[in-house]
């Protein structure tokens, strides 16, 4: 799957600018499709090029114009047609702490890394349920989930919310292997 999709799909929430689509990729998408500001500008000039995206310009006094992105209609059929599609293929880990632990020679150092690795999943976890009290605003989950027009968004936190709780175990499960590993010698 290319950057496209990932873009369309971000563009279902409404109107945005290039700047403003960074933020949503920061908060929303980064736990499943991470991508540059660089990436995302590339990406809006190839889709308003291809009429799946449309421009417009908005002039302001104390900042540089900026370009506000919409979906136009051939663009969310093209994103219909894909979202119904089945994934080409499964998903496939890609993490170079793994491939640091599978290398490793040193426990403590090992375990300096995936300390590291703990802390960022805990912050990531922190924004997510920061972004999650943010969809709710004030209702349950059964009430969004029964309420809310799009829930796709938080279907996809969830996902990440998940994939984050049990980065945390499995750290906290290597890091109960590696003590015992040094205190037994």
């Amino acid at each position: 799957m290319s950057l496209k999709y990932a873009v369309l799909a971000a563009l279902l929430e409404g109107e945005a600018s290039g700047y403003e689509l960074s933020k949503v990729f920061d908060v929303s998408f980064a736990n499943f499709w991470p991508a540059t500001p660089q990436q995302l500008y590339r990406e809006l000039e190839r889709l308003a090029q291809d009429g799946l995206v449309q421009a417009r310009f908005v002039q302001q006094e104390r900042r540089p114009n900026k370009r506000m992105f919409t979906l136009t209609e051939a663009g969310r059929q093209d994103l219909r047609a894909f979202a119904a599609e089945p994934p080409r293929r499964p998903t496939a880990i890609r993490d170079e702490l793994l491939i640091k632990i599978q290398a490793m020679e040193d426990p403590e150092a090992a375990r300096a890394l995936i300390e590291e690795r703990m802390t960022w999943s805990r912050g990531k976890l922190d924004r997510y349920e920061r972004v999650r009290d943010r969809l709710l605003g004030g209702r349950t989950e059964d009430e969004y989930l029964r309420e809310s027009d799009r829930i796709g968004p938080y279907l996809t936190l969830l996902a990440g919310i998940s994939f984050e709780q049990e980065n945390l175990r499995w750290c906290e499960r290597v890091v109960t292997v590696l003590q015992h590993r040094v205190a037994t010698g």
